[in-house]
């Protein structure tokens, strides 16, 4: 998924961002909304990580939602087929 998809959904994609990266408040994933270098900004701060491997971190996180994304739409077509 690229990030102008997970900006545009920032709200539902925030939840996960949380549970991925706990230290992160509710109140830094609103001021962040969706702006990746700000992301990455907080996350270094909250964690001590370098730039590279935060962006790494972001990097599978995304790859993640869209495989995730992938599986639903699949499982929601095979879902529809016997109606």
């Amino acid at each position: 998924m690229n990030w102008e998809q997970i900006e545009g959904k920032w709200r539902q994609y925030a939840g996960q961002m949380k549970e991925r990266w706990g230290r992160l408040t509710d109140d830094d994933l609103q001021q962040i909304a969706g702006k990746k270098d700000q992301l990455v900004g907080r996350i270094q701060e909250r964690y001590g990580i370098a730039k590279e491997e935060v962006e790494s971190q972001i990097d599978a996180f995304s790859k993640s939602l869209s495989s995730g994304s992938k599986t639903t739409q699949k499982s929601s077509k095979s879902k529809g087929a016997g109606r």
